[in-house]
């Protein structure tokens, strides 16, 4: 196991003043088990020999304490653990995100959305086992298991040394047991869920392209396969637990049987009387009933093993090299330029960058070489070329998804030497399929700036040509459906543009804006996004298929590169 993975684990187990209370009241749930049993049967054989009543009200008054006790106690401990677990998981999953935040979008370019949330989700869920199912009950099972045979050796010494070697022979041999047969299976689980968490998101977001071309059926044949290998390593597992459970039942009696042939001499002789007989007989039925929570901790170790895997590996460790590396405390604040205008001058030099590459995969080639940019306060600048050109990577570069080599100033200081957050806090980028929340439009739009008022954001709209529109769909409630289904790709650029100029970028960055259009409305929806922009910010716009004369400033044409001689 790597280290990452135990760090994992160890973040997993809550601090010890929240773990302690449910240690504690577990504690109390066994010794609780341990004592009704022994208090029931020597109420029932004292009663059997007929004395005072008397004699017997301790008993009953502890047998109703230890019935309650019990389960009180069980129910507090579990009130407890789980309390302590899921806060303990929010601080993971906060933990996994804030180490994804540096490497998004590019740098998880590679991952698969499906698993990305499976491990986000499911693997982070089963971490709870950690505490739920191996720290806390090994905890408490040890401490009543030594509480408990040593209360048998005060009584008869010899009882304890036969129930203590039933429980470790048989604990081991269940718990062996269980290993044999589900050891793949609880390694495989984790792996097999994110798999399938996979192949059915990426089969619901390419529906329409697989029903289109009559593939969807090869899908679907994909998904029940993988069900029905995450069905068999369930059933696998489950097997074995149960196994390990029934062993643990036969250990029990053993245990109780081999008390009784310890103890029968101490009967026969006189040294015992029958309550106390009937105590060391039956207490170790309790025993092992505690000492079951062993084999099912050592076979959940296996499970929550290979789910810190995942979680530790859904982050990749070292930082892409094409990917900025996150900020600290050498970086340099953005500021406002060195004349402290709010629109800073942009000037690239030499610019050369690439995409991270897929692990395994080898080096990716060079995407952008060699491109020289200059943008003046409130200019509008035309970045055209063909498919390939390093279009978009230069847009990636602008915004700090992207590393790069070369010189990239704003407002006289160097790019990589300034904070990527503030960078984005100056530029911002409109993608070519911008993303749409499957929320209504004001949602889509709040958290772009979320004191916006609801004229702030129809003024915004309207400056954008979609405000009579939203009003006829019955105002900002309306839905715009997931991944923006229920709008168009024109509708959705001008949101996406409304959204940019809540945030206030002093430089907008367009990807493909008309890209979702036909020809004959691509200009009109340039014109009316240049527009609504205004000229009071700097606008860069990436297109493959130009602009008309007047909406531009000045044009900058990319070349797709040679591909490498072999």
């Amino acid at each position: 196991m790597s280290d990452r993975s135990r760090s994992v684990l160890r973040e997993a187990v809550p601090p010890p003043r929240t773990l302690l209370p449910a240690v504690l009241l577990g504690v109390l749930a066994g010794l609780s088990s341990v004592a009704l049993l022994g208090a029931s049967a020597w109420l029932i054989a004292r009663a059997a020999e007929q004395p005072p009543v008397l004699y017997l009200q301790v008993a009953v008054v502890g047998v109703r304490a230890f019935a309650l006790g019990r389960a009180v106690f069980r129910y507090l401990e579990r009130l407890a653990g789980h309390d302590a677990a899921f806060r303990q998981l929010s601080r993971i999953r906060a933990g996994v995100f804030e180490r994804m935040l540096p490497l998004a979008p590019d740098g998880l370019a590679a991952s698969r959305r499906g698993d990305l949330l499976a491990r986000f989700v499911g693997d982070v869920d089963d971490l709870q086992d950690v505490s739920l199912r191996i720290v806390q009950p090994i905890a408490s099972a040890t401490v009543v298991l030594v509480a408990a045979i040593a209360g048998l050796a005060w009584l008869a010494p010899a009882s304890a040394l036969a129930v203590g070697a039933c429980l470790v022979v048989g604990t081991a041999a269940a718990a062996l047991a269980q290993a044999v047969l589900a050891a793949r299976a609880d390694a495989r689980l984790a792996p097999l869920r994110g798999d399938l968490q996979a192949a059915i998101v990426e089969h619901v977001q390419s529906l329409d392209v697989l029903v289109a071309f009559d593939a969807a059926a090869d899908g679907r044949a994909r998904i029940r396969r993988l069900g029905a290998r995450l069905e068999r390593a369930t059933r696998a597992r489950a097997s074995a637990v149960g196994l390990a459970a029934g062993a643990m039942s036969a250990v029990g009696a053993f245990a109780a049987a081999a008390s009784l042939g310890a103890v029968q001499p101490l009967l026969e002789g006189g040294r015992i009387d029958g309550p106390t007989f009937a105590v060391v007989c039956l207490v170790p039925l309790a025993i092992a009933e505690v000492a079951a929570a062993l084999p099912v901790a050592i076979g959940s170790l296996r499970v929550v093993r290979a789910s810190a895997r995942r979680v530790a590996d859904a982050v990749p460790e070292r930082v892409p090299p094409q990917v900025p590396a996150p900020s600290g405390g050498a970086r340099v604040p953005s500021g406002r330029g060195d004349a402290g205008d709010r629109v800073p001058a942009i000037q690239l030099r030499g610019i050369r960058a690439s995409w991270p590459s897929v692990a395994g995969a080898g080096p990716t080639p060079v995407a952008l070489e060699a491109v020289d940019l200059d943008l003046a306060p409130g200019e509008r600048l035309l970045v055209e070329g063909p498919s390939g050109s390093g279009k978009t990577t230069l847009a990636h570069v602008l915004v700090r998804f992207l590393e790069y080599g070369g010189s990239y100033l704003i407002g006289g200081r160097e790019a990589r030497d300034q904070d990527p957050r503030e960078i984005r806090r100056r530029i911002g980028l409109v993608e070519q399929r911008p993303w749409l929340f499957d929320e209504d439009v004001r949602q889509n739009l709040l958290f772009a700036r979320d004191t916006a008022t609801d004229e702030e954001l129809l003024d915004v709209l309207g400056r954008v040509g979609l405000r009579e529109w939203v009003e006829e769909r019955g105002g900002l409630d309306a839905p715009v459906g997931e991944r923006g289904d229920l709008v168009s790709g024109g509708q959705a650029q001008r949101i996406a543009l409304a959204r940019a100029m809540l945030a206030d970028f002093p430089v907008l960055v367009l990807d493909e804006p008309t890209s979702s259009v036909d020809a004959e409305r691509a200009d009109a929806l340039l014109r009316d996004l240049l527009a609504a922009a205004g000229r009071d910010r700097s606008v860069i716009v990436i297109s493959h298929t130009g602009a008309p004369d007047g909406l531009v400033d000045r044009r900058l044409r990319l070349q797709p590169l040679a591909p490498p001689v072999s």
